[in-house]
């Protein structure tokens, strides 16, 4: 399968548009669980070895083809900002009908904090309202955390 990742932009109109960074082949069929998500970060992405918090986002089709890759936020080595606004730009944008975010703790620990906690109950509400499919919100460090496996997605 072919990986794209893409940047927000702005236009000579000043529009919002995406624009394409990197595309890979990747050695896979589907990406249709935790640990194969992790695996494809990890080894697109290299996410296990970031000093500092990074969240990506992957848009899907419905048939869950994945559109698109994002890096939605960059921070420090204990937290990072995401705010939902730019998620969902990206996710119109790439006509998406469902997404997983993930994101590392270069900590190494893989349980969730409050903030993560808060962060996922927000983009639930707002999939909620724009009739996008929230799949999971996955946590990486030694090893991984789904909250779809944790029945919290």
């Amino acid at each position: 399968m072919r990986i794209t990742k893409y940047r927000a932009g702005i236009n000579s109109k000043k529009h919002n548009v995406l624009i394409k960074e990197s595309a890979v082949n990747y050695a896979c069929e589907r990406l249709d669980s935790p640990a194969v998500i992790v695996q494809m970060f990890n080894d697109v992405f290299s996410l296990n070895s970031m000093a500092e918090e990074h969240v990506y986002m992957a848009a899907f089709s419905t048939a869950y083809k994945i559109l698109g890759v994002f890096e939605v936020s960059h921070g420090t080595v204990s937290t990072t900002l995401a705010s939902p606004r730019e998620i969902f730009i990206r996710l119109l944008l790439s006509g998406a009908s469902c997404f997983v975010i993930c994101h590392n703790h270069p900590s190494g620990n893989c349980n969730p904090s409050d903030e993560d906690v808060g962060l996922t109950k927000r983009l639930q509400e707002c999939a909620s309202l724009m009739g996008i499919t929230f799949t999971d919100h996955i946590i990486t460090g030694d090893g991984y955390y789904s909250f779809k496996e944790h029945d919290s997605c």
